[in-house]
């Protein structure tokens, strides 16, 4: 499972022309599963995600976690975060999780993260073709990928 985390001042998602997720100061996460993942990725990197410091507090460190500034989450299903771009131009998806499972697994993540955060958290709609927006706050991207954070 891999995650991008943006932390931004705000973003929003829409499907045509109609907005279906949006949040103020918080995380925007495009997340993308791959075949071999299960809902023990979920948990670790929804725990991961939840407890990353990286708000600033009042000295200017990055020492904050989204609870701490009371952040909200927009949480946007990414297939394309799979890409394998290692041969030729055209990017394969061979190693993205079947359709069903992965949108399970997105779901499932929602659900964690709802359970976590006492705020808002909103999601894209799993397969449409969206467009996302968003003031990035810093620029500060993390990128969380359940083969490095998890051992093996």
């Amino acid at each position: 499972m891999r995650l991008v985390i943006q932390r931004v001042k705000s973003a929003d998602v829409t499907v045509d022309g109609n907005i279906v997720g949006e949040i103020s100061q918080g995380y925007l996460v495009l997340m993308g599963v791959c075949e071999r993942d299960t809902k023990f990725e979920c948990e670790k990197l929804c725990e991961k995600m939840i407890n990353l410091r990286i708000f600033s507090d009042e000295n200017g460190k990055t020492n904050l976690s989204i609870k701490d500034v009371k952040g909200e989450l927009l949480i946007v299903s990414q297939f394309t975060l799979y890409a394998d771009c290692r041969k030729g131009n055209r990017p394969s998806f061979i190693n993205t999780g079947n359709p069903d499972k992965a949108n399970k697994l997105y779901e499932y993540f929602l659900s964690l993260c709802r359970e976590r955060i006492e705020t808002k958290v909103e999601c894209g709609i799993f397969g449409a073709d969206m467009k996302v927006s968003l003031i990035n706050d810093g620029p500060f991207t993390i990128i969380l990928d359940s083969d490095e954070i998890i051992k093996k």
